[in-house]
């Protein structure tokens, strides 16, 4: 839309994020996914008259730990309130959550966009408990209702109105869906709600400072859904405001099907809410001491990892890049580079054959930190030319993998050991010319693309053993003649 140019759109990101306790936030119910429905109940979650809810303590620490990664102020005294409105999948009649205090206040998320680096800024992460689940296509008549999300915990990170565009919001939830996951507080999970995104989006004309009148799309829950979403509606209000009409504050859901949204409900402000303090619930304070042991137990987070990396192994943005993508990886090569200096060549086995490997086997990162030492000798026969990296990855590496044969000798055995004779291998060559003389003409008359011929060939009359670089060198000296 070319008025588009005329427009700034103004997003700020709510995520929820489910946290991997064991149990729900006030009370002992399982909160693992996929059970029976209404399984995962008790007369707490249902909201019995007398029952009594308890603060699960590992909620809060994972609370306080995503809060320390992205540097947000931890509030020492909090407490719950009761956020008042009726949805059925919400047997109090109320929602826990955090209003007044939450725990986080503040912090940042540092992105990558268009080779740029930069952050978002938080306004606050706060403890909040999840709604059950309303199923619409069991029934063709009736509505279903599953109870055994209700309760279980989360965190609400919320951004400041400071996204302009549907593909930095995408790079932010991507860089806090891999953060939840490297600190283990959530599995990020979109497809089984473990983590959900509402976004709430508005738009004024560039230069203005004012914030335009906002709609919220609720429960996005994929990464595209939430770019496809806010492309959508940033295209839908600035058609608003060009037609002269009123921008309504509303709710409204994404569907998927069409990559459209449509309204659910007006948009309720805070009052509508009536929060007030939960009188079944005690405040809690947090000490100094205990928020630094949690900081102790935090790991090196990939922005951390990426610098060292790059500047004390010598390594370029996109190998510090895919090798921070996944915790257990990085964990792996921070093991590995303990014992040797092939510090490129470890990067180009785990983003090549090792995760081939490990995808084709099922096998885990953990167990092969016990093959670090044979990878190493692997790596050095490769250095010294005794080993082709096609032998290594396809025959050497796969067959000592678990076991404790050693690199040469398995290689030995196979008669894998790359021959680096000269007067050996231009044996090889001369056999081969001479088996294929009309390939030699065509070669000569200007068809070089033979040559990869030619050095398959002899690697097939060597059965792999002689070197590609002397048998290309060879070549090439016997084919200019």
């Amino acid at each position: 839309m070319a008025e588009g140019n005329k427009y700034e759109a103004v997003i700020g990101l709510e995520i929820h994020v489910q946290l991997a306790t064991n149990s729900k936030l006030f009370c002992g119910d399982a909160t693992s996914f996929g059970a029976e429905p209404n399984s995962h109940i008790s007369p707490i979650t249902l909201g019995h008259p007398g029952t009594l809810p308890k603060t699960n303590a590992k909620a809060v620490e994972f609370a306080i730990k995503m809060g320390l990664a992205c540097e947000s102020i931890i509030e020492k005294n909090n407490y719950f309130a009761r956020k008042n409105y009726f949805y059925p999948d919400l047997p109090k009649g109320y929602q826990i959550s955090q209003h007044t205090t939450p725990i986080c206040v503040g912090g940042k998320v540092a992105i990558q966009l268009n080779g740029k680096s930069s952050f978002v800024q938080l306004n606050r992460i706060h403890l909040e408990e999840d709604a059950g689940k309303s199923i619409h296509d069991i029934s063709p008549t009736d509505t279903c209702v599953d109870l055994n999300r209700a309760g279980t915990p989360l965190i609400e990170i919320v951004t400041e109105p400071c996204l302009h565009s549907a593909e930095e919001a995408f790079q932010y939830v991507t860089e806090v869906r891999k953060l939840v996951r490297w600190l283990g507080v959530c599995d990020g999970n979109m497809e089984e709600g473990s983590l959900r995104c509402d976004a709430n989006i508005s738009v004024r004309l560039k230069g203005a400072t004012s914030l335009g009148t906002k709609v919220e799309v609720k429960n996005l829950n994929s990464i595209r859904n939430i770019k496809k979403a806010i492309e959508f509606e940033i295209e839908r209000l600035i058609g608003l405001v060009e037609a002269g009409e009123t921008i309504i504050q509303q709710t409204r859901s994404f569907d998927a099907n069409n990559d459209t949204t449509f309204a659910i409900r007006d948009k309720e402000d805070a009052n509508d809410y009536r929060y007030f303090p939960d009188p079944d619930l005690a405040p809690f304070h947090l000490t100094d001491d205990y928020i630094n042991t949690i900081k102790a137990t935090l790991p090196a987070l990939p922005n951390q990892l990426k610098a060292t990396w790059k500047t004390s192994l010598g390594l370029s943005d996109y190998d510090v890049d895919q090798i921070t993508e996944n915790k257990d990886e990085a964990d792996f090569f921070a093991n590995w580079i303990q014992t040797t200096t092939h510090y490129k060549a470890a990067v180009n086995w785990i983003l090549g054959p090792i995760r081939e490997y490990l995808h084709e086997t099922g096998l885990t990162y953990t167990e092969l930190n016990k093959s670090i030492t044979q990878l190493n000798e692997i790596l050095d026969l490769i250095e010294s030319n005794q080993l082709s990296f096609a032998n290594a990855t396809g025959k050497v590496f796969r067959g000592i993998v678990g076991t404790n044969i050693q690199a040469l000798l398995f290689a030995q055995e196979h008669q894998l050991i790359q021959n680096n004779s000269s007067d050996t291998i231009s044996q090889w060559v001369e056999q081969v010319l001479n088996a294929h003389p009309e390939k030699v003409a065509e070669y000569k008359k200007g068809k070089k693309g033979l040559i990869g011929v030619f050095i398959g060939e002899v690697k097939k009359l060597s059965k792999g053993q002689a070197d590609p670089k002397i048998t290309t060198q060879i070549l090439e000296q016997k084919l200019a003649k």
